[in-house]
């Protein structure tokens, strides 16, 4: 089977694409891979318990274990739609420095932090607008604050 194409047939349709439903950031995936969450955490078990959370609710999760590696995902130019980390992150950049930056990167990320029990102390260190959640956490709670991030963002 052969198939020819007249090329003074062929039209190209030059009108924006629009997309069904809403945008990540607006609401749906901006993305070919969905709605993206950065995981930075210290501890491997936190990690991949987050990650199992975010993968469950239907989201695509990218896993590093310092500040360093966070920002060197979000500098990279990698879509990621919100930021899940921890408050205990080691090294030269700790949860304050990771979140300005990530911040200055991408204006509209929204950012998820994991304290311990003391949450008020955490507060001061991230942007007013990032979502708290305490750890130990209840069975997905993480997930149900990407989602409450994301929902945020589409009403903005």
């Amino acid at each position: 089977m052969q198939r020819t194409l007249d090329r003074e047939d062929a039209k190209i349709d030059r009108a924006p694409v629009r997309t069904a439903g809403p945008i990540a950031g607006a609401g749906a995936p901006r993305s070919c891979y969905g709605v993206q969450v950065l995981i930075a955490g210290r501890r491997k078990q936190w990690r991949d318990e987050v990650g199992g959370q975010i993968r469950r609710a239907g989201y695509s999760a990218i896993s590093v274990d310092s500040a360093v590696d966070a920002l060197t995902v979000l500098v990279l130019g990698l879509p990621v739609d919100v930021l899940v980390t921890d408050a205990e992150l080691h090294g030269s950049l700790g949860l304050s420095e990771l979140a300005a930056e990530a911040r200055a990167l991408r204006p509209t990320l929204g950012i998820v932090v994991a304290c311990d029990s003391a949450v008020r102390d955490c507060a001061d260190l991230v942007p007013a607008d990032a979502l708290l959640v305490s750890r130990p956490c209840e069975e997905e709670a993480v997930a149900s604050s990407v989602r409450e991030m994301l929902a945020a963002r589409a009403v903005s």
